[in-house]
């Protein structure tokens, strides 16, 4: 039997309502019943109906409607809490009621809420700066005024954040303290001159030293000395110091620059010297063993014809002595050739030219008379080599 049809002697509809007529169920009413039941699911009651109608809405299904929205936002809130996004470049420190749990690698995690546990995010790869402006005193008693810059980036999130209450200041104390051992056992000089890379190294491996025995997780990267100059009270006396100390070292370079050049000069003219007496010495001895063996061809010679020798060693000796005189031997009979002006004739330039342009007769005679001893010096020259060679 159908739920709507007259006969039906309950005469209800499917939502409880008693029908009275045969016209669709009450809307109004139908969410109302949803409502008190829902209210009654959360733990709310049942409100008075309005006094003004039957279609108005109690105070329980309003308490309901709160309790889901607040719901609905705790659950929101504890999705909030409970998710955390780590970057590539942080780690996260878990801390359950205050106390090292874990720690978080790059990517989404779910934790507890808190106060039950909470994250602290640390970034590992910034790198962090501070400088250091202090005046200091060195090794020799003097004062000098230095500015350096310390960089550092953490390496262990974990001691950073539970080894040391205030890490950033501490590693700017330990800085300083480091610092002002190195330059305690400097010099004034070598603090201002040479040694500024030294002294940065040597900050820096001791800084790293200290916060390593203090297990505080920071990784020194660079320590830099930027300056280093003497107090302002007495720059200019400085000043005046070092531009004589500048001059005193310009002296020496320009005094080892000229010795330098003097030794060398020296050295180049003591090689040549050398060299020159080696190469007499090579000269000298190369002469001798010449002359050794051309005697010893000649006493050969001589051993096989002495006559013949010594008459060719006379000749060749008086050729060698008076060739280079004007003078003429002659066999001293008589000739015209003890008229002439021989010395004169025998010149290459006067037998050459005639002796007198102005006469014509007298330079013919003076080229005929010298043409006649030049025959006679040729013939007595001939007759001394072919006796000689008999």
């Amino acid at each position: 039997m159908a739920w709507n049809d007259s006969n039906n002697s309950n005469d209800r509809d499917p939502w409880g309502g008693r029908r009275n007529d045969q016209g669709p169920p009450d809307l109004d009413e139908v969410l109302r019943k949803f409502q008190e039941r829902l209210s009654g699911l959360l733990g709310g009651g049942k409100g008075p109906r309005k006094s003004g109608g039957g279609d108005g809405l109690g105070q329980g299904p309003g308490a309901g409607a709160v309790a889901m929205l607040g719901l609905g936002l705790l659950v929101l809130l504890l999705g909030v809490e409970m998710f955390w996004k780590i970057e590539p470049a942080e780690r996260g420190v878990v801390l359950r009621f205050g106390k090292y749990q874990s720690t978080l690698d790059p990517g989404p995690h779910l934790r507890f809420p808190r106060p039950i546990e909470n994250v602290i995010r640390v970034n590992l790869d910034q790198i962090r700066a501070f400088p250091v402006n202090a005046t200091m005193l060195t090794q020799d008693e003097n004062i000098v005024d230095v500015q350096i810059a310390v960089q550092y980036r953490l390496k262990d999130v974990q001691s950073y954040l539970l080894e040391i209450a205030d890490p950033d200041a501490s590693v700017q104390r330990v800085a300083e303290s480091a610092i002002r051992d190195v330059i305690g056992t400097s010099t004034f000089d070598f603090v201002i001159g040479e040694g500024r890379a030294e002294i940065a190294l040597k900050a820096t491996e001791l800084m790293q030293q200290m916060l390593d025995n203090y297990k505080s997780g920071i990784a020194v990267t660079s320590v830099n000395l930027l300056s280093a100059n003497p107090p302002e009270q007495v720059k200019a006396a400085y000043d005046d110091a070092i531009k004589a100390r500048e001059d005193e070292q310009r002296k020496i370079n320009e005094a080892e620059a000229y010795s330098n050049e003097i030794t060398e000069r020296a050295a180049g003219n003591a090689d040549r010297v050398r060299l020159e007496a080696r190469a007499y010495k090579e000269q000298v001895v190369a002469r001798a063993e010449g002359d050794a063996r051309r005697f010893e061809q000649l006493v050969a010679e001589y051993e096989k014809a002495p006559e013949v020798t010594r008459d060719r060693l006379y000749f060749e000796t008086m050729q060698a002595v008076l060739g280079s005189t004007s003078k003429v031997l002659t066999d001293g009979k008589g000739s015209n050739l003890n008229v002439l002006p021989l010395d004169k004739l025998l010149n290459r330039g006067d037998l050459s030219a005639p002796a007198d342009t102005a006469n014509p007769a007298a330079a013919g005679a003076t080229a005929e008379a010298a043409a006649v001893a030049r025959e006679s010096f040729e013939r007595s020259q001939q007759e001394s080599r072919s006796r000689g060679q008999r």
